[in-house]
């Protein structure tokens, strides 16, 4: 096993439903330490990008998915001990519910990754219109899996300090759980602005110094820090799980592109590390100033966002989406994933407009008021690619309020959809040359095979750039530059 203890101390915030106020507990709680000077790192229950995107800003270091569906227990449990640090805090954000999971026993749930991680439990509850009810919802929480730890609870929402007052009372006539935290009813829209898809990223935020500076107000004047911490710093040892046994195959040298800004901020740490890790090169892409794609790159890895909150942008930049395009139809291996697949297509129809995208594949897309696929995901890969061997299974996600346009021939996919929606025809996996788009996320400590094929498929791609005479002089001449325009 080679497993060694290993100090963490840990806390899940967790809620009794969604939109209770976890995020806005969480932020303050890693603005409030890293004030402080405590170290901290920060984890999300679940695939989302966005919540692990506010949590690595408030952390001041990039946080990690932690999703027992995706990974699997052991898997799960690994990543935590390789990123947990083993002073100050490790906060771990969950989803929905406490037990809310895939299924009525809560598989998966918030409740059950705390158990695994033996993690005690902040629970915070949404206040609105109630009180001593409360006090049942807590002890129903407690009766319904006495596994579970809550150490502590916060309530948010709070009209005004009788209202405080009655709350307070009702959890200590009936049980022993310490109250944490009050905060009051705040515009906490204005603070953390939604849209289709959740919360903005941190990145189209606009004032995240204002941001930072009342998170740590709301910490230092309505949250118990120092008691938090101690219920933190009271979890056992865990164990450090040997590592996989899967040895990533060398790739050394290989230039991996991959668009970023605003519009594409969706890519899982663990992904881009795992082609480091084979010895890749990343080369990030200012998708709005690039106006080409680097010379000598061997894949472009584009993953998911926004698109079409920045369609008017990206149209604009025809340079770079033409050198898409061109690279593209001449055999680079593109591996896309939902608002990447979107601006692999002709074009993007949002709110009444239609923007030229890359035209890349032989389709439109078209955002509606709905969400035409969200959840996790089951795919089987049926047929070949240059990506996946045929029989793998995948499990990965979904989010996308996008769907494609239809057209008489559709090009060819990859797989069948066990579970979820896909691309169309219950199918997912859009091939064409190399490209790969798809509308299901994966995480590279879920799917290994996901990192192996991209390299792979950069790998081939090499091997032919630099056959070619003209190619390999300008390799030789171009050194390590990245020659992003």
């Amino acid at each position: 096993m080679n497993a060694y203890p290993h100090s963490a101390p840990r806390i899940v915030v967790a809620g009794l439903a969604g939109d209770a106020g976890k995020t806005l507990v969480s932020l303050a709680l890693l603005r409030d330490a890293r004030r402080n000077a405590t170290p901290t790192a920060a984890f999300k229950k679940g695939p989302d990008y966005i919540d692990a995107g506010w949590l690595g800003w408030a952390a001041g270091r990039a946080a990690r998915n932690l999703d027992t569906f995706l990974m699997g227990k052991a898997v799960t449990a690994r990543l935590f001990s390789d990123h947990a640090i083993s002073d100050g805090l490790n906060l771990i954000e969950g989803n929905r519910g406490l037990f809310d999971g895939l299924d009525e026993l809560g598989t998966h749930s918030t409740a059950e990754l705390a158990k695994l991680l033996n993690a005690p439990v902040l629970l915070v509850i949404d206040a609105t219109k109630v009180t001593r009810t409360v006090a049942a919802l807590v002890l129903g929480c407690r009766a319904l899996d006495p596994a579970v730890q809550i150490g502590g609870i916060v309530f948010n929402r709070v009209a005004g300090a009788r209202q405080e007052a009655v709350l307070r009372k009702s959890i200590a006539t009936v049980c022993d759980i310490p109250v944490l935290g009050v905060i009051p009813k705040i515009a906490e829209q204005a603070l953390l602005p939604q849209r289709h898809l959740g919360l903005v990223t941190p990145e189209e935020h606009g004032r995240p110094e204002e941001l930072a500076g009342y998170l740590e107000s709301l910490a230092a004047e309505r949250l118990d820090t120092a008691r938090i911490l101690e219920v933190a710093a009271g979890a056992p040892a865990i164990e450090n799980p040997a590592a996989s046994a899967r040895i990533a195959v060398p790739h050394e040298g290989l230039r991996i592109g991959y668009l970023k800004d605003a519009p594409f901020t969706f890519y899982y740490p663990d992904n881009l590390e795992a082609l480091e890790r084979s010895g890749a090169r990343l080369v990030p892409i200012p998708v709005l100033s690039a106006t080409r794609l680097p010379d000598g790159l061997d894949a472009l890895y584009v993953g998911g966002g926004f698109p079409e909150t920045h369609a008017a942008l990206l149209a604009a930049n025809t340079g770079l989406r033409g050198s898409v395009r061109e690279r593209a139809l001449a055999g680079l291996p593109v591996y896309a994933e939902c608002g990447g697949l979107m601006f692999l297509a002709q074009s993007i129809r949002w709110r009444g407009e239609t923007f030229p995208m890359a035209a890349v594949l032989p389709f439109a897309v078209e955002v509606s008021g709905a969400p035409q696929g969200h959840g996790y995901v089951e795919l089987l890969v049926d047929r070949p690619n240059p990506y996946y061997p045929v029989g793998t299974a995948i499990r990965g996600h979904e989010f996308h309020y996008s769907r494609i346009v239809a057209q008489p021939e559709m090009p060819a996919t990859a797989c069948a959809m066990g579970r979820g929606a896909g691309a169309f025809g219950g199918r997912d996996g859009v091939l064409l040359k190399n490209v790969w788009a798809s509308y299901t996320h994966v995480h590279a400590a879920s799917t290994p095979e996901w990192a192996e094929g991209l390299l792979r498929a950069a790998g081939s791609h090499a091997a032919r750039r630099l056959a070619v005479p003209r190619e390999r002089s300008y390799a030789l001449s171009a050194g390590s530059k990245d020659g992003v325009a």
